[in-house]
C-alpha cells in the first residue's frame, strides 16, 4: 500500500508501525529499508511501542490480581486472547488523537478481506479501492523487489501471514514449516513452552507438535 502510495503521488506525511518486539528479523530490514524512501518522499516513520515488553507481559505481569483466578503472565497471544492486538490499537488510536487535527488513515486491508474492512470517518483503504487482493499484493511487492527473507527462506512461501513469530494463530502448515525451514524461532517457541502450561495449537504444546512433525519426517524417510 505504501509503496504504491508513493508511486501514485498521494499524499503521505506519516507511516505509523507498532514494533511489538517479537516481529521477525526481515520486518526490521524492511523498515530499514524503506525509512529513507519516506523521508525522500517528506513522510515521517513513526514507531510505535507498548509501554512494557513483550515478555514481562507473556510471562510476568499479575493478571486478575487479588481474585481466585490471579495469575503470572497473560500466556500466548492470539486467538481469543489477542492482548497485544489490543494494545496496538490503543496505541495506534491514542497517537491519533494527540495530533490533534484533522487527517485521513490508510489502512492496508485488501481487496479480499471484506469482514476486516469497518467505514467509519477518516479510514480510507486504497487496495481495496484499487481491487488488489493479498495475492496481487505480495506479487507487486516482489515486482518492486521486496522479499521477507529470513536466512535464504521467503517467508510469505511458508506462511500464511508473516506476523509475529510467536502468534499462536498460526495453522499447522505454518507451524510445520517454521519446524523444518525455520529453527531458530521453532527454539525461541520451544523456550516460551517451557515457560507457558496452556498449548499452542489445538491442544498442543510445542513439545507435543515437534513431536507429531518428527514421527511425520520418519513415515515420509519410510515410504521413500
Amino acid at each position: 500500500m505504501v509503496l504504491r502510495l508513493m508511486e501514485e503521488k498521494k499524499p503521505l506525511t506519516k507511516c505509523i508501525m507498532y514494533d511489538t518486539g517479537m516481529e521477525f528479523r526481515c520486518i526490521y530490514d524492511i523498515r530499514s529499508k524503506i525509512e529513507s524512501l519516506l523521508k525522500a518522499y517528506g513522510c515521517e516513520l513513526v514507531v510505535l511501542k507498548p509501554e512494557t515488553d513483550f515478555l514481562v507481559d507473556m510471562l510476568l505481569k499479575p493478571v486478575c490480581k487479588g481474585k481466585e483466578n490471579e495469575h503470572y503472565g497473560y500466556e500466548w497471544c492470539g486467538g481469543c486472547t489477542r492482548w497485544r492486538t489490543s494494545d496496538k490499537i490503543r496505541a495506534i488510536q491514542s497517537y491519533l488523537k494527540s495530533l490533534d487535527r484533522e487527517y485521513i488513515q490508510y489502512i492496508g486491508i485488501a481487496a479480499d478481506e471484506p469482514k476486516r474492512i469497518k467505514e467509519e470517518k477518516n479510514k480510507a483503504y486504497p487496495l481495496v479501492d484499487w481491487g488488489m487482493t493479498e495475492k496481487e499484493c505480495l506479487e507487486y511487492c516482489y515486482g518492486k523487489g521486496w522479499y521477507w527473507l529470513e536466512n535464504g527462506v521467503e517467508l510469505y512461501s511458508v506462511l500464511d501471514r508473516v506476523s509475529c513469530w510467536c502468534c499462536s494463530n498460526k495453522n499447522i502448515r505454518e507451524l510445520r514449516n517454521i519446524y523444518h525451514y525455520l529453527p531458530y524461532y521453532w527454539d525461541l517457541l520451544k523456550g516460551l513452552q517451557s515457560r507457558i502450561d496452556r498449548p499452542f495449537h489445538n491442544g498442543k504444546t510445542i513439545f507435543e507438535l515437534e513431536e507429531m512433525f518428527a514421527w511425520e519426517d520418519r513415515q515420509m524417510s519410510l515410504m521413500s
